[in-house]
């Protein structure tokens, strides 16, 4: 009872200690402020329709046309019948946004460690190693929170992987399933893969290690588990993961039906993402060690080094009021490694560093080798096209790899292997059972291989150029010594920062060896080493992410404000779209006020992606017109907007005289360019069997929206002969039901994007109805697996609980 009760509380004042923690970093949530991320104010804009249907109707519209011309919800935040995992997910993050992120961190890393039996004084100091890992806390700062969410989840899941295969089969089960299914939740499949690939380092080592030890039945009765659990998991969000994989398909990350590039020339790549946009970001191999150094590539692509900076002072000396001067070096662009830009580096302290390589010299048997193994493989991935035969085996050859953008975000692994095995590298040291001349011998080849490194790093800085991509830009404004103040500047935090990182180092070394020679206690030096940890990560942390990034919460509840162009656009109540280009095909703020054909999304719908490269980027007014754009925003010398309205414009629906038969998506494309979309519609007979191309449409002829739900669109239309009528929304072929008088009736695609349905001659009725089985199906599926796992937990609770009981009576 005792022991239980020291278990109880023990975790229960680390639980309190963590929310504490996360509310003290982000201590602005107190005061009702919110963060400013600039990703989460661009899905307020892309969400804005479905969040005012949802509350109006109570209900889900699971399609909006506020954005790239119309695509479903299911990446905007879409709601699901029993999706009960999410309620879960809810009440876990139950602190104010973005300290939950943070909890979840700390509290997903705390689990870990304790199921690799680390004492909780040790699992705190890890917690915090992970939590406040710089990369981590930046990604929340930029409002990559499905991301942080994803992050969170990810110690939990590995946690119970590791439960089952040190044989605590049913509360490991318990914890992978569970884990599993909130790391669906939070929708950021890109992380859950990268995390796959880990599992399978971890699996192989396993394996070997099985082998070894001749416990290969273990070995495959855990991975039959692991199974099991995983796909319970994953089957209790049936629903978001068919949705997400049915849109997916019809998006920029599926296989492109054009086989042509915009100029004609063949395409290399027609399934997945580029081999160009995957790997633009890519991390420079030397780049890579602002793990250890956080500034050795000048940080952030926008740094503040204020007065003390040479910048400023050489802006100062020719003229510049200095206003203008400190408005530049709040600024300055000091980041100079070869990614287009960052937000700041992937820092995981220097302490852990340090400690990591500790592990390596200390720890022993198979969790060193994964976690090694993890982070080299992590690390070498994320160096993409600067390290283009394994990144280019991996698209070409790795199911699903070229699904995934952005590689260098796959050093989020090693943020999570590092900090584990810096601790278990603790362990060790305080671990009695380890020889002490081991442990002095490992301090001392860990301090010699990070120091040295450090030493290296000063020595050759004379290798690099510290020149940046804005430098010639630059000097271009008639500052022609800038970029030199600007690589004085680099230099100088490049030297500042990397003394930093070694006197963190020299102290926790100099700590380690006077605890080992008997002349600190442990309890002392865990505190020590915890406090320098923290301090060493908050303060780098803080150069991105502060209370400075706080705004009251009416402005992420409103984060963009009407233009006199949106409110003068806004007094035509017809159903239209708009195309801003100011903003350009990257920003949801016209889709905030408006039906847009652009907005901000990683997965755009690819036909409206082609459109664009084939013909909007070209001038090609009659895409303009076949999509129903009635108002273009430009603006003038003097920055105003100012809308231009297209007396072209198609309208909502119109009748038209001629289908043109091409015989592939090439062809269709291609042929946008010379046709009268008012006339003539483009249709692919290889994709829909048509029997009848002509058709006649006097004067008298018309059809008209009569009522506009995003989800249900009503048209009311009067010919006096039959005719094929061409809608200006996006064909998806998978929920949208189109109806005649109440008659379902087929409709096909037409002009590469747009619906078409044959309509017979007289008055009618016509509807277009969102009806996505996937939901339906998915729904099913997804109640049925959350309530397999809550039974199984039940049951689980209850055999611990009996068999508790048992002990205790015997």
């Amino acid at each position: 009872m005792k022991k239980g009760l020291k278990f109880f509380f023990t975790h229960f004042f680390v639980t309190v200690f963590f929310i504490v923690a996360a509310l003290a970093y982000f201590h602005p949530v107190l005061q009702g402020k919110v963060i400013y991320q600039h990703d989460i104010a661009q899905y307020t804009g892309m969400a804005k329709e479905q969040n005012d249907f949802r509350k109006k109707n109570d209900a889900e519209p699971y399609w909006t046309n506020s954005a790239f011309g119309g695509m479903p919800t299911y990446q905007l935040g879409a709601n699901y019948p029993h999706n009960y995992i999410k309620k879960l997910d809810r009440l876990i993050r139950f602190l104010p946004r973005p300290a939950d992120y943070l909890f979840l961190y700390l509290i997903g890393f705390y689990i870990l460690l304790c199921s690799l039996k680390v004492d909780y004084k040790l699992a705190i100091v890890g917690a915090l190693a992970f939590g406040f890992s710089t990369y981590l806390i930046i990604i929340i700062g930029a409002g990559h929170n499905a991301k942080a969410h994803a992050l969170g989840y990810l110690p939990i899941l590995l946690a119970g992987i590791v439960m089952v295969f040190r044989k605590k089969y049913l509360w490991g089960f318990l914890v992978t399933a569970l884990a599993m299914a909130l790391e669906i939740v939070a929708n950021h499949y890109q992380m859950t893969y990268y995390f796959m690939l880990l599992v399978l380092v971890l699996g192989v080592v396993y394996l070997i290690d099985a082998i070894k030890r001749k416990e290969l039945k273990h070995f495959f009765v855990s991975v039959g588990i692991l199974v099991c659990a995983v796909v319970l998991g994953i089957a209790a969000n049936a629903t978001g993961l068919m949705a997400t994989k049915e849109y997916a398909d019809w998006s920029t990350r599926g296989k492109s039906e054009l086989t042509i590039n915009p100029d004609g020339s063949p395409k290399d790549n027609t399934g997945g993402l580029s081999k160009d946009y995957i790997t633009q970001w890519s991390y420079g191999i030397s780049e890579s060690l602002n793990i250890f150094v956080p500034r050795l590539f000048g940080g952030a692509s926008q740094e503040n080094l204020g007065e003390d900076s040479k910048s400023f002072k050489y802006l100062i000396d020719k003229g510049l009021p200095r206003s203008s001067a400190l408005d530049f070096v709040s600024g300055i662009p000091l980041y100079w490694g070869q990614q287009p830009g960052v937000s700041g580096p992937a820092y995981v302290g220097a302490i852990v560093f340090f400690l990591f390589f500790l592990g390596l010299f200390l720890v022993k048997g198979k969790h060193k080798w994964w976690l090694l193994f993890g982070t080299i493989l992590s690390l070498v991935l994320s160096w993409g096209k600067n390290f283009s035969a394994l990144t280019d085996f991996m698209i070409d050859y790795f199911p699903l790899y070229d699904k995934f953008r952005a590689v260098s975000s796959i050093q989020v692994i090693l943020e999570l292997c590092m900090p584990i095995l810096a601790i278990l590298a603790l362990k060790k040291i305080f671990s009695s059972k380890v020889d002490v001349k081991d442990k002095i011998t490992s301090l001392k080849y860990a301090a010699a291989t990070v120091l040295g490194l450090g030493v290296l790093l000063f020595v050759f800085k004379g290798m690099f150029d510290f020149t940046g991509p804005v430098d010639e830009r630059l000097r271009m404004t008639g500052l022609e010594e800038l970029p030199e103040m600007l690589k004085l500047d680099r230099k100088a935090v490049y030297n500042s920062d990397l003394f930093r990182s070694l006197g963190y180092v020299l102290v926790v070394v100099l700590l380690l060896w006077f605890y080992l020679k008997g002349k600190l206690k442990m309890n002392l030096t865990v505190i020590v080493i915890g406090a320098l940890l923290v301090f060493d990560l908050v303060g780098v942390n803080l150069r991105y992410v502060n209370e400075d990034n706080f705004v009251s919460k009416r402005r992420m509840l409103e984060p963009f404000q009407k233009t006199a162009a949106d409110t003068q656009i806004l007094k035509d109540t017809s159903v239209y779209r708009v195309f801003d280009q100011t903003d350009g095909f990257d920003s949801a703020k016209t889709a905030y006020f408006h039906n847009s054909i652009t907005g901000y999304h990683a997965a755009k719908p690819a036909g409206m992606q082609d459109l664009f490269d084939f013909h909007v980027y070209k001038g090609n007014l009659s895409v303009f017109n076949m999509l129903n754009v009635k108002y273009v925003v430009q603006q003038d010398e003097q920055g105003n907007k100012f809308p231009i309205q297209n007396p072209n414009a198609n309208g909502n629906a119109w009748f038209v005289k001629n289908l043109q038969q091409v015989g592939s998506a090439d062809e269709e494309i291609m042929a946008l360019d010379s046709i009268d979309t008012k006339v003539t519609a483009v249709v692919n007979t290889n994709k829909f069997s048509i029997n009848r191309f002509e058709y006649q449409v006097d004067s008298t002829a018309s059809i008209t929206l009569t009522d506009y739900k995003p989800n249900h669109l009503t048209y009311s239309s009067n010919n006096s002969n039959p005719g094929v009528a061409v809608f200006s929304e996006m064909y998806y072929a998978h929920g949208w039901n189109a109806y005649i008088d109440g008659t379902p009736t087929d409709h096909f695609k037409v002009d590469y994007v747009l619906r078409a349905m044959r309509v017979p001659e007289g008055k009618h009725t016509i509807e277009f109805k969102f009806e996505p089985k996937v939901v339906e199906q998915g729904s099913k599926i997804s109640l049925a697996s959350t309530i397999l796992l809550a039974l199984v937990l039940l049951g689980g609770v209850g055999f611990t609980f009996y068999r508790n009981k048992k002990e205790n009576n015997s």
